[in-house]
């Protein structure tokens, strides 16, 4: 990595380097033309915004919270307080009222930034609940904030407390002071077990990590990168500025269910996602082979034979495809397999760190098949991210999550639990001197909760130790993997395998409903909604037949033998899913206990 500088005056050093050139492309908030501002730009806005906090009153290490979509002004909210030396405390966009209730007390939160309408809202309405919070900053300007708010302004009046930079002076020492022993970040980890807890990461985590991954995923000044995942998940928020260090220019993707519009339309070069991004264009694609002529299917299967072959069996593996295979697939790549990614508007694909979750191998092959390089990777919040990762033009195994970083130490326990030690990991959890004592070993590893082995040094993951399920037949269900095979159907949208102290398998299953409603009209079978739709015996055979047939690799006490259709999506107003949107699965089998019981009645 060229730079090193500390993220304190990170925007502005690169600013010195790349002047005019374009730094940011984005959207207004609901907004559809792509705007874009440079370098130079942003490095004067951050500027202004560390001015105008000093003059609300910010202190060296005090917590600042942002509760926001992806957004220009988040950006440069972050790199404004670090530039005093403030800590940011990002809360996902979509947190309850009862969460960032929990966070803003917890972290004595006195200011809020906000993004939309729906984030004011929900912080208006606990502002009674939080003794410390004295004012709301508004990100768009067409939220109606209250008559009866005299606390809140908008992000625009709030700039105009830094213009001509009257704590510039301030500014500057405080930069000079920064350490890299600063906490930069506290993230709240939306748990699928309990109450989320406060992940504290510093500078020097981030500097680390800027430093082992830039080794290992060669992102350069010349890529576009779609920022598609929300800013509050390490994930996307360690690679944003590790992409920001290499001089890239960054795609805003405020909206998530727009990414795929928004990628048409900016043709980035690189993109972070997790597993289910990848299915879903599996999904897709392979629902428009299916409504393909014969012939169309025919040619397209054989082009994915061709590409598995390729690139699976020898280029994955290091080997050297042989002269034939190499030439039909350069063939089939500049003509079928383009296609495909130019639909995507990946045209000048680079490369997509992918991770957040089990990647299903039929979808990891799928997308290296097209010529599209997927780097598997596996990390934590408390690990800032990255743990290990494939490392692009190196040999990978399909079904690994890659070699571990630089930096990292990997051990195995005697219980299979991954333990890890780096200078990326964790010094804690804040205010949770109980729960930080329990998460590292004696000789100071960080337990992760996550089962997994090495095999030539490629880390490989079998399941959350806290999931794993034990049948009333004492064999032990690794859910985690089972829906990862089922999720590939393009018939199921969300799945959630049942199983603990039960004597067999079952699941839960949101369908897609629009592709079951499809197939039901074109097979004559009546539905005036979609319980009846979900509870007919036409579909539940049809849905049977596609789970036996992807789950013939399993072992038979893996394998589902009944499951429930639900008419409804699983949701985070109920608690059912976390902000990331993995499934709380004691929340669900309290939701669900009557269709649960019924799949187990003799």
């Amino acid at each position: 990595m060229e730079t090193s500088y500390h993220m304190s005056v990170l925007v502005h050093e690169q600013a010195k380097k790349y002047g005019d050139r374009e730094m940011l492309i984005y959207q207004d908030f609901g907004g559809k033309e792509w705007k874009s501002l440079s370098w130079n730009q942003v490095s004067k806005t951050v500027m202004q915004a560390s001015n105008a906090l000093l003059n609300l009153g910010v202190k060296v290490q005090e917590n600042i919270g942002i509760f926001s979509q992806n957004s220009v002004q988040y950006i440069e909210c972050d790199f404004a307080a670090w530039g005093i030396r403030a800590v940011t405390i990002p809360f996902y966009a979509t947190s309850s009222e009862q969460q960032i209730q929990f966070m803003i007390n917890d972290a004595k939160v006195r200011f809020l930034f906000v993004g939309e309408q729906d984030q004011y809202d929900k912080a208006r309405r606990v502002v009674s609940l939080c003794p410390t919070l004295e004012r709301i900053i508004v990100f768009d300007p067409l939220v109606h904030i209250s008559t009866h708010d005299p606390n809140a302004i908008y992000f625009s009046d709030f700039m105009k407390l830094g213009e001509n930079l009257p704590r510039q002076t301030e500014v500057d020492k405080l930069q000079q002071e920064a350490s890299f022993d600063d906490v930069a970040n506290i993230l709240y980890t939306s748990g699928t077990t309990g109450d989320s807890k406060g992940v504290i990461l510093t500078h020097g985590q981030f500097n680390a990590a800027m430093v082992a991954n830039s080794k290992c995923v060669p992102v350069t000044e010349n890529d576009r990168i779609m920022n598609f995942l929300p800013y509050t998940h390490i994930f996307e928020r360690g690679w944003a500025i590790l992409c920001m260090y290499a001089g890239a220019t960054m795609i805003v993707n405020t909206y998530p269910q727009q990414v795929q519009q928004s990628m048409r339309e900016t043709h980035p070069t690189c993109m972070s996602a997790v597993p289910r991004f990848w299915e879903k264009v599996y999904m897709g694609v392979m629902e428009k082979i299916d409504h393909a002529s014969a012939v169309q299917r025919k040619v397209f299967q054989h082009a994915l034979n061709v590409g598995r072959k390729h690139n699976i069996e020898y280029v994955s593996l290091g080997k050297k495809p042989p002269v034939a295979l190499h030439l039909e697939y350069e063939m089939l790549n500049r003509t079928i397999f383009s296609l495909v990614r130019k639909e995507l508007g990946l045209e000048n694909a680079h490369f997509f760190p992918t991770a957040g979750a089990a990647v299903s191998a039929y979808v990891e092959e799928f997308v290296h098949s097209i010529g599209l390089n997927m780097v598997v990777g596996y990390g934590l919040t408390e690990s800032l991210a990255t743990v290990s990762c494939d490392h692009l033009g190196e040999p990978y195994t399909v079904g690994s999550v890659g070699q571990p970083i630089e930096g990292i130490s990997i051990k195995v326990s005697d219980d299979g639990e991954i333990l890890l030690k780096g200078p990326t990991i964790t010094s804690g959890y804040y205010n949770r001197e109980d729960l930080t004592k329990a998460a590292f070993t004696e000789d100071g590893y960080f337990r992760t909760g996550d089962a997994g082995y090495m095999k030539d040094g490629e880390l490989f993951l079998t399941e959350r130790i806290k999931d794993l399920f034990k049948t009333s037949n004492g064999k032990y269900i690794a859910p985690q993997m089972i829906e990862s095979k089922l999720l590939v159907d393009k018939f199921i949208d969300q799945i959630a395998i049942i199983a603990d102290q039960r004597k067999f398998v079952s699941a839960l299953i949101i369908p897609v409903y629009s592709l079951l409603e499809e197939y039901a009209r074109a097979h004559d079978i009546a539905f005036e909604n979609r319980e009846q739709l979900c509870a007919d015996p036409r579909i539940i055979e049809m849905m049977k037949e596609r789970i036996d047939t992807l789950q013939q690799q399993l072992a038979h006490y893996e394998q589902v033998k009944r499951f429930t259709l639900l008419p409804h999506h699983l949701s985070m107003e109920k608690g059912e899913l976390t902000n990331t949107l993995k499934i709380r699965r004691r929340v669900l089998n309290e939701n669900y206990k009557a269709e649960i019981d019924a799949m187990y009645v003799e």
